[in-house]
């Protein structure tokens, strides 16, 4: 390269460099020019109640009707507030402190990824104690923040949805307010509240099923849901045995078709009123097993018997008031 384009080169940057400086220069003196009086060079505020930006010194307004970027909404007290904001993260049920507490995460990791030393590791251990501490501050919240954690796991494992958790929370919520607790366990009235959350979902599980899963037996189990729901006056409808069809049918792999059928037997049996009185998950997996032989798919007792947690006996002696109940809907 020649000592004229070094120069030529050299001397264009320069120029550019200037440029840019005296543009830099021009813009920050328009910035000091809004932020003074243009009438006297006093001091500008604003008046956000007037929409107004005013001089303090003469009185001169500068600016009106500027925009607005508060909430639409007026509020006269703290708890006002706080129930009509509409930002921050969303609020949950299915934390005790309803997610607006703040949590330590467990990986000992800096916002690099790099490890923590061994001091700061005892640091962080020791502030996730307090965190605890301060998140869980009465044995109420104790006492909540475990059955909380309770019904999440028996959710968990037998596939209900988050609605059923949620509605569960809040059944439990209501007790422990009003004091239903006492002189019963956690995890009972917690069991309780997840049955009765299902069954309101129309997403059942039957009593063997939540047994399975829960850490108390059957007998505590009814004798507490009927407690519950008497006195929370809960509106929980007797199960439909339809509602069972579609996860047995799903588990068992069958057609539509066999769903189909197995839910027109069900509808005679209501129509002969043969279903009073008799399991709803027995009927359920008799319709099934019944459908699946009308339809020429091969499914035995015993399978029908494992996904729906039931004896054959039970199957066999529902399969056939089902048939007798469709053949005498069919003559009529």
């Amino acid at each position: 390269m020649s000592d004229t384009q070094l120069r030529d080169r050299t001397g264009y940057s320069a120029a550019r460099t200037d440029a840019d400086v005296d543009e830099h220069e021009h813009t920050a003196d328009e910035e000091r020019e809004e932020l003074v009086c243009p009438e006297c060079g006093g001091n500008v505020v604003a008046d956000e109640s007037r929409g107004e930006t005013v001089c303090a010194d003469c009185g001169l307004v500068i600016d009106e009707d500027s925009i607005d970027r508060g909430p639409e909404w007026r509020a006269f007290d703290s708890a006002e507030r706080d129930q009509k904001s509409r930002v921050g993260a969303p609020t949950t049920n299915l934390m005790h402190d309803k997610g607006l507490s703040t949590n330590i995460g467990w990986q000992n990791k800096d916002a690099y990824g790099n490890a923590l030393s061994s001091r700061q590791r005892e640091q962080m251990q020791r502030l996730r104690t307090w965190n605890e501490r301060f998140r869980t501050r009465d044995s109420k919240e104790r006492n909540l923040k475990q059955a909380l954690g309770e019904i999440d796991r028996m959710a968990s494992a037998l596939g209900l949805p988050e609605n059923v958790r949620e509605t569960a929370s809040v059944i439990y919520r209501r007790a422990l307010d009003e004091d239903l607790l006492p002189g019963r366990s956690i995890e009972g009235v917690a069991t309780a509240a997840l049955y009765a959350a299902a069954r309101q979902a129309g997403t059942p599980r039957s009593l063997d099923e939540i047994e399975r899963v829960s850490r108390v037996d059957k007998m505590e189990l009814t004798r507490t849901y009927r407690y519950v729901v008497r006195e929370l006056k809960l509106e929980v409808e007797p199960a439909d045995p339809a509602q069972y069809v579609p996860r047995f049918a799903s588990d068992l792999d069958l057609s539509d078709e066999a769903e189909r059928r197995a839910r027109e037997l069900l509808e005679s049996a209501k129509r002969a009123a043969i279903h009073s009185g008799k399991s709803p998950v027995g009927l359920a997996a008799a319709a099934v097993y019944a459908a699946a032989l009308l339809t020429n798919e091969k499914v035995t007792q015993n399978q029908v018997s494992e996904v729906a947690d039931v004896s054959e006996v039970t199957i066999r002696n529902r399969y056939k008031e089902l048939l007798e109940a469709s053949d005498a809907g069919m003559a009529a």
